[in-house]
């Protein structure tokens, strides 16, 4: 299996850090995994679905904890990547105005 893209969309809430999608082998996506701050830190959560009895289960989710590994690899270095774009260009536009 190969994570051909990961596309990182940030927000702006408490623990919720950012939405993502991957890409699988250049033909299957799975959506809105999360990026979530818990208390030891970032981790993946999975798509999920809300049940009657409030409970949330996966709906995607890897069969063993190397694939897990690998995804969770692949998203964080694409959230880091995405973080350091939107800190420079936020810097370039403090220079500007410093200017």
């Amino acid at each position: 299996m190969v994570i051909t893209e990961v596309k990182v969309f940030p927000v702006n809430e408490d623990r919720l850090k950012a939405y993502v999608s991957i890409t699988i082998d250049d033909c299957f996506v799975v959506r809105d995994l999360k990026i979530i701050e818990g208390t030891g830190g970032l981790f993946v959560a999975m798509p999920s679905k809300k049940r009657k009895d409030g409970q949330f289960k996966d709906i995607a989710h890897p069969l063993n904890q190397e694939t897990r590994a690998h995804i969770e690899k692949m998203v964080f270095a694409a959230y880091e990547k995405e973080v350091q774009s939107m800190s420079n260009s936020l810097e370039a536009v403090r220079r500007k105005y410093d200017e």
